[in-house]
């Protein structure tokens, strides 16, 4: 099984409905049997992605063509026993939200992940809270 860890921006101009990706995603995901974890801080994505090797490459080809994304990297790709994130989540930022609420939920969610991928996700989520 294999897990990768990408971060990107959302362009400008992009328009995004976290509502809408969530939904699209869960779809997408679980007809390609991926699970992993969504962190969207209205700017940023910071995605896990966990499955087989060629569903994982065509989830992630598929996101490199959305046009919304620019500017991906890839944080992480590796191989790995089991998954680490088991169901699909998604966790969003939204302006006012409650940031010590909001972390204890990221932390709670990356409890099963390797160190380094937890430490990415929870680095992520403090360096937005400090924004």
């Amino acid at each position: 099984m294999r897990q990768l860890v990408y971060i990107s921006s959302i362009k400008r101009d992009a328009t995004i409905d976290p509502a809408t990706v969530l939904a699209q995603s869960r779809r997408n995901n679980a007809r390609a049997r991926i699970t992993g974890l969504l962190f969207f801080d209205g700017k940023r994505f910071l995605q896990a992605l966990e499955g087989d090797d060629a569903q994982v490459d065509a989830t992630f080809a598929r996101i490199q063509q959305d046009a919304r994304h620019h500017a991906l990297v890839i944080l992480s790709d590796r191989t790995i026993g089991a998954r680490e994130f088991g169901e699909w989540a998604m966790a969003y930022h939204a302006p006012g939200d409650d940031h010590a609420a909001a972390l204890e939920r990221i932390e709670r969610l990356v409890a099963g992940a390797d160190a380094t991928v937890r430490a990415t996700f929870e680095s992520f989520a403090r360096v937005r809270r400090a924004a």
